[in-house]
């Protein structure tokens, strides 16, 4: 991590690194081939934070598949899921009768996005429906959210995390680890968004 950088002066600890992230996706990639060999595979992104994720995990897997991208939101400028959930962007694809769906997603938290977007999925009557999270924060899971990931890349501890496509406030996402960002940074940036706000 350089200190030349402002954006990792604001990180109080990386969690994973460029080359453990590397080795993850490898390792999701390769599983992923060999249980869907033979089948119709969709990767459905969650946006924004998953797509590079997505776009790292996509080139490890090695049997014929297709994209699609849902955005939902749940965070906004805070740092804990509200379990609030609106669709800003459905799948651009009709065909997913038949079709067997990976939804691709940076971090299961407290569940409640990915339970109602697995609700949603399941409705158009896919041929299955499976999960892959970079992140898992069991911790975090809500009480009454049943939901399990099927492909898991790092179990993390109950801390807000941030780049690899994992943002606050639409920052950070373009650093190339995940970290747990600093407390006095996320106060500041709470601070000038309230002042931009006044503005």
């Amino acid at each position: 991590m350089g200190n030349n950088n402002i954006l990792e002066n604001d990180i109080k600890e990386v969690l994973l690194s460029e080359e453990e992230l590397d080795s993850i996706t490898t390792r999701l990639g390769q599983q992923i081939s060999k249980d869907y060999e033979g089948k119709k595979l969709i990767l459905v992104s969650v946006l924004k934070g998953s797509v590079v994720f997505m776009g790292d995990l996509m080139r490890k897997i090695t049997i014929p598949c297709c994209i699609d991208f849902m955005s939902v939101s749940s965070y906004g400028n805070s740092t804990h899921s509200t379990g609030v959930v609106k669709i800003i962007k459905d799948l651009d694809t009709n065909v997913i009768e038949g079709s067997n769906l990976l939804i691709v997603e940076d971090i299961l938290d407290s569940g409640r996005t990915l339970s109602y977007l697995k609700d949603i999925l399941e409705r158009r009557r896919p041929e299955s429906i499976r999960i892959c999270t970079l992140l898992d924060k069991p911790d975090r899971r809500a009480k009454d959210v049943t939901i399990k990931p099927d492909y898991v890349g790092s179990t993390i501890p109950d801390a807000f995390v941030v780049g690899y496509g994992l943002d606050f406030a639409e920052f950070y996402r373009n650093l190339p680890f995940v970290g747990i960002v600093k407390d006095e940074a996320v106060k500041r940036i709470k601070k000038e968004i309230e002042e931009l706000e006044k503005d």
